[in-house]
């Protein structure tokens, strides 16, 4: 089963972008973040056989999953404020396999509230996180965590350190995330190379690779045993009028996991 991730910065700017990676890489499960508007052309995915959850608001944010299964949300919102209306989390079962798709907060400037709600939202994340696996129920978490992990995760760490994507808070947030049991699938398989999933419009970013890796899957570790790859293809980022993030996905072995569930 392979599952993708992609940050489109606006679904009815890119939704033939889209379109055109599906129909050449065949995915089963495409998560997208950034939607940027109320509506979802969800006929469009219809019509080449997939189906769609989405939640939405306007101008901002926005999230959607697309599947060639049935889609039984579980969750459209990340649980623990009720005032935040914000388009950030969807929650689905999918051939019974459980899939988080996320877009966090970006949290710059960080001497603004936006800050405060960037971390206060990962807690909640973290929550969420540590109330599945206290379930015992296996989980795979992928989209745009708006986190760089580590040095090697971005072009000049020394260009990124004032920036809410590369703050101390901030990867203490992912890390607890990782101290939970969960694994990033990008690293099980391909160690400490340097590759991103994020370049800037500006500066000439794109053309001298001047990018950062935001962009992550994370697993529970029923899932983790079952992956077979994890990659990013960055051809996305090489089209006319791209969004500034790329596709990264991963793939999983169905009937491992399958067995693995019925065994525990």
């Amino acid at each position: 089963m392979i599952i993708a991730s992609w940050n489109v910065n606006s679904i009815k700017q890119r939704c033939g972008h889209v379109k055109a990676w599906i129909s050449d890489n065949k995915p089963d499960i495409l998560m997208i973040q950034e939607l940027k508007g109320v509506e979802f052309p969800d006929q469009e995915f219809t019509d080449i056989g997939y189906q769609s959850a989405f939640v939405s608001q306007k101008a901002n944010n926005g999230v959607a999953i697309l599947s060639h299964h049935d889609i039984d949300v579980v969750k459209d919102f990340l649980p623990g404020d009720d005032n935040d209306t914000q388009a950030r989390y969807i929650e689905a079962d999918i051939q019974g396999i459980r899939v988080i798709n996320i877009y966090a907060p970006n949290g710059n400037p960080v001497d603004t509230p936006k800050y405060p709600y960037k971390l206060a939202w990962m807690d909640r994340l973290e929550k969420r996180v540590s109330c599945l696996i206290q379930q015992e129920r296996p989980f795979l978490i992928g989209g745009d965590f708006n986190v760089i992990p580590d040095d090697r995760d971005c072009y000049s760490p020394q260009d990124w350190k004032q920036d809410a994507l590369f703050q101390l808070q901030t990867r203490q947030a992912y890390r607890r995330l990782i101290h939970l049991g969960l694994v990033d699938a990008f690293r099980v398989f391909n160690g400490q190379e340097e590759q991103y999933t994020f370049w800037d419009y500006q500066r000439g970013a794109w053309p001298q690779n001047k990018g950062i890796r935001i962009d992550h899957f994370l697993v529970s570790p029923i899932y983790a045993d079952c992956l077979t790859r994890c990659w990013i293809d960055k051809s996305p980022r090489g089209l006319e009028k791209p969004s500034d993030h790329t596709v990264i996905a991963c793939e999983l072995d169905k009937n491992m996991i399958h067995s693995r569930q019925k065994a525990a």
